[in-house]
């Protein structure tokens, strides 16, 4: 297999957070222990005693409202954010002036990772509908982590999976055309709403088709023109942001036309 396809790959399995509707969810506090996402953002297999341990670090939940930032470009870095419900994108300011998404998180994934090597964040992180995040400071994580095995694995494996995220994109910027970037895009959505037990072909896309161009590198008219192309062609049912998924096999052929 070549560096291309595996890049691709990795992207289509899970490099690109994707959106998902939050209906099955409501916004309560609980803890690690009992959180339902837990096995998305904790290591499987710690007992009870650890979990209670993790849990006494995350020391609050925090509310962010519909276009309002969690961090911005800047900010001293503190803490990690653990979402729980809701979605962001981050983003960084082009040397144009305009605004260029780099990712998409939904509920399960972590933010902040971007300020751990400066101490201040490099994006903005912008919540796409009213969400929620579980604030975990980092420095209470690192100790932590130090003396719980399973812990670091599992935060190495994130750093590992955000690394891949950036090859596999680079990739797609560099290497596929527009209906195969969002094709990839799409894939990678409905993989990860199966996941997460939504249905695999039906979603709701909590980002404009401006904010998915800025991240595959399309314009606004381009994302727009790959859409009706799909509908045309039966792979997909758009109706404003709700999308259907008809025909998967045909989005894989795009993205890997050797193995379908």
């Amino acid at each position: 297999m070549s560096n291309q396809s595996h890049g691709v790959q990795q992207l289509v399995r899970g490099s690109i957070p994707p959106v998902v509707s939050s209906s099955r969810q409501d916004p309560f506090k609980v803890a690690c222990a009992s959180c339902n996402l837990r096995e998305l953002c904790l290591p499987v297999g710690m007992s009870g005693d650890q979990l209670e341990r993790l849990d006494a670090i995350v020391s609050n939940r925090r509310q962010v409202p519909r276009g309002a930032a969690l961090f911005r470009t800047g900010d001293a870095f503190s803490s990690l954010y653990a979402v729980r419900l809701g979605f962001f994108k981050t983003c960084v300011a082009a040397e144009d002036g305009r605004e260029q998404v780099s990712g998409f998180q939904m509920a399960g994934e972590l933010l902040g990772l971007d300020g751990i090597g400066t101490d201040h964040h490099t994006c903005d992180a912008v919540a796409l509908e009213a969400s929620q995040v579980c604030v975990i400071p980092y420095h209470q994580l690192e100790h932590l982590a130090r003396e719980l095995s399973d812990l670091q694995r599992q935060f190495h494996r994130i750093m590992s999976r955000e690394i891949v995220r950036d090859h596999g994109v680079m990739l797609l910027l560099g290497s596929m055309r527009a209906e195969e970037r969002l094709a990839a895009f799409l894939l990678n959505l409905t993989q990860r709403l199966r996941a997460r037990g939504f249905s695999g072909s039906s979603l709701v896309l909590r980002m404009t088709r401006e904010e998915i161009g800025s991240y595959l590198g399309l314009k606004l008219e381009t994302v727009s023109r790959a859409f009706s192309r799909f509908q045309d062609d039966g792979i997909l049912s758009v109706k404003q942001r709700q999308i259907e998924v008809l025909n998967a096999d045909a989005l894989k052929a795009l993205v890997n036309p050797g193995e379908c």
